[in-house]
């Protein structure tokens, strides 16, 4: 790897240099019989989509695609992806079914891999990275010539061998990555993103395409929509996004004043909302960061997205590539990448000290996505589940330590896209009607609430029907309860919609059984899922998703456990937003809403971090004057002694649905009950203007 820190116009002179060459040697490839024939015929594919990938640079370098119309447009972007849509992935070496069947088990896996990585060259189509392009143009010939070298001894190519030359190329270039992407996070001067939002003519859909993400019927039809909408309609809906991300820095007693950027995250569609939104954060103070959602191994590779996103071209491909750095992960490239990501951050700690946090703008109405589990697919060891574990934990202490947690906030609003059904608009309109519900009205009745739930010292909570809920819930002690309170009374700031009050448990005498019929969390779908807690922690877990036992147990290790052995009761909490669950019903969309808004529609637990994580010693009020005590629990106190046993950097939320809940009710210490929720109804005094909303269930 040359210097990073050679001039600017050096290093641009020496990657085009190297770059030509390297795209020279794989146009010869096509033509070459060098190796046993399936191999040459994956090499062959992997050089046309290197040359295709040059031929996209030119395009977008000369303002060709600029020029094009839509239906070019089109076109030009389907072949960019085409070879990973379901329709194609049978056939595709992004499918490991396939490249293992083609190339065998060992080499299958690992030229796999190559191709994933390979595709990272879209993004870097579009935003004219040549560095990206040249990294891997020149990690497909070292490969290539190792076949070659192999086939000259008429050997086999060593399978290690390749998984090294992986490897190094993982390990050599973790550093511009991650200064590459701390930069996008924390610098608005990287302005590829917020030009299109800012400069494009949003009525012109031709702008959709320049981004280089895959564009289908959802973001069309979405940005057809908002462009349909009155000017007043996307004011209110940027204002209510950005007044939240303003208001959750007052309710957390931070100073917004002292920052100076905001990241802004988003679906491609909204850009005319986005636009006003960057007006809203330009008057508070306020400069726009806008990076891509992650696309390769240094990002990282998911079902959900996190930055600009298009659509998903095929979600079983993310499923499928999701732990490829099992095929490297061990303890030196662990180190490796906490060294880079503190070098990154401690090149940018000017920048990162006024980093405000992320604004987020979710997306959802997509049919429901069921992941294929396989065997060729790459799968962490124990070892490495550990070690990726370790890796969460202190790269999250490395972030804090720059962005502190008790500076910082955010924000998250949601909204549907057309794939939602027939009814996308009205059903839009809903969801915008949810998310400017009168804030006050709710922060009165939950008022009551936590009023009601601050005399207990445990909550019950019970399902009713098939649902087997039957958690216990453990509070924390108030010492003034005239001047302190358990609960926080949550309104539209940073999880809009409104409707819910939320706790720390204490883990310590908080046990039980948590079960929910159906749930999504983070874009999969869980099928009858339970977790056992034992002092707060999880202590046994399963679904129905699949055949056996051990795949639906390692379904949820890896995707809500994210590897740990166990993980803490992070938050209770109740959601009171009826209307949103009346919505969901009458649409019959309650399998497609975000735990955002789902999370709102009943009481909910989260498993992980607490909501207070890294921000504990920040001190919290509710409206009526009193201070949040319930910040803390028994593992996130060990911040004091070992910090790398206090945060696991996770947090699922998981929510009962009014329909199974049986009944919610505070316990006191003298053996008082005190019921709020009962059959799905509220019945506490001071709750009815929630039932009404209820009673338009369908």
């Amino acid at each position: 790897m040359e210097d990073l820190y050679i001039s600017d116009n050096d290093r641009r002179d020496l990657e085009a240099e190297r770059y030509l060459l390297a795209v020279g040697r794989i146009r010869e490839i096509p033509d070459e019989s060098a190796c046993e024939e399936q191999v040459q015929t994956y090499f062959r594919h992997m050089a046309d989509f290197v040359l295709l990938m040059d031929k996209a640079w030119n395009v977008v370098e000369t303002q060709q695609l600029r020029r094009m119309t839509l239906d070019e447009l089109q076109v030009f972007n389907r072949e960019l992806y085409e070879d990973i849509l379901p329709d194609h992935y049978g056939t595709s070496y992004g499918n490991p079914d396939y490249a293992v069947n083609c190339l065998g088990e060992s080499m299958g896996r690992l030229l796999s891999f190559l191709y994933t990585e390979l595709r990272g060259m879209i993004p870097a189509v579009f935003e004219q990275n040549r560095f990206d392009m040249l990294i891997r143009a020149e990690l497909l010939l070292e490969v290539y010539q190792e076949f070659i070298s192999a086939a000259q001894e008429n050997a086999a190519p060593d399978a290690e061998t390749v998984r090294q030359i992986l490897y190094w190329y993982v390990s050599d270039y973790y550093e511009p990555a991650f200064l590459d992407r701390t930069e996008n996070q924390l610098c608005p001067e990287r302005d590829f993103a917020c030009r299109i939002i800012m400069e494009s003519d949003l009525s012109d859909l031709r702008y959709l395409y320049y981004y280089g993400e895959y564009i289908s019927e959802n973001e069309l039809g979405t940005a057809r929509h908002l462009n349909e909408m009155p000017e007043e309609q996307i004011r209110l809906m940027a204002d209510t996004y950005t007044e939240g991300y303003r208001i959750g820095f007052a309710a957390g007693n931070k100073d917004i004043s002292v920052k100076k950027t905001v990241n802004i995250r988003y679906g491609l569609g909204f850009e005319r909302m986005i636009r006003q939104a960057v007006t809203n954060f330009d008057r508070i103070g306020l400069k726009p960061t806008v990076y891509r959602a992650g696309s390769n191994i240094f990002q990282g590779r998911a079902v959900s997205k996190n930055g600009f996103f298009g659509a998903n071209p095929n979600k079983q491909f993310d499923y499928d590539h999701k732990e490829d750095q099992a095929l490297f992960l061990d303890k030196l490239l662990v180190e490796r990448k906490l060294d880079c990501m503190k070098n990154a951050y401690e090149r940018y700690k000017a920048e990162a000290a006024v980093f405000g946090g992320p604004a987020v703008v979710e997306i959802f109405g997509g049919e429901p996505f069921v992941p294929q589990t396989k065997e060729t697919a790459c799968r962490m060891s124990g070892k490495q589940q550990k070690l990726s574990a370790e890796y969460a934990v202190k790269a999250g202490a490395i972030q804090n330590e720059y962005i502190p947690g008790g500076e910082r906030s955010f924000t998250i609003i949601a909204f549907p896209v057309p794939d939602i059904g027939e009814r996308y608009e009205e059903i839009f309109d809903d969801i915008v009607r949810i998310n400017t519900l009168d804030y006050k009205l709710y922060q009165g009745i939950q008022q009551r609430i936590i009023d009601a739930l601050d005399k207990g010292v445990t909550v019950s909570v019970k399902g009713c029907g098939a649902n087997r809920t039957d958690m216990s819930v453990s509070l924390h002690a108030l010492r003034d309860p005239e001047k302190e309170t358990n609960f926080e009374n949550c309104v539209a700031d940073v999880n809009i919609p409104v409707g819910e009050v939320f706790t720390s448990p204490v883990l310590s005498g908080t046990c039980g059984i948590l079960h929910v019929s159906r749930v999504f969390l983070n874009g999969l779908e869980y099928k009858d899922l339970w977790l056992a807690f034992e002092k707060g922690m999880v202590s046994d877990y399963g679904c129905s998703n699949f055949a056996t036992d051990e795949e639906n147990r390692k379904y949820i290790k890896d995707n809500i456990l994210f590897h740990h052995d166990t993980l803490p009761v992070g938050e209770f909490a109740i959601g009171t937003n009826t209307a949103a669950y009346v919505v969901a019903r009458r649409y019959g969309i309650g399998d497609k809403l975000p735990i955002l808004i789902a999370e709102k529609t009943g009481p909910h637990f989260a498993v992980g971090d607490t909501c207070y994580s890294h921000a504990e010693n920040v001190r919290v009020y509710n409206p009526d004057g009193k201070e949040i005590i319930a910040k803390d629990n028994e593992v996130s106190l060990l911040r004091d002694t070992d910090v790398n046993k206090a945060y696991f950097q996770c947090h699922t939320d998981i929510t009962i649905p009014y329909d199974e809940l049986g009944e919610v009710s505070a316990l006191t210490e003298t053996g008082e009950k005190i019921v709020i929720i009962q059959n799905g109804q509220f019945v506490l005094e001071g709750c009815e203007e929630l039932n009404r909303a209820l009673s338009e269930a369908v």
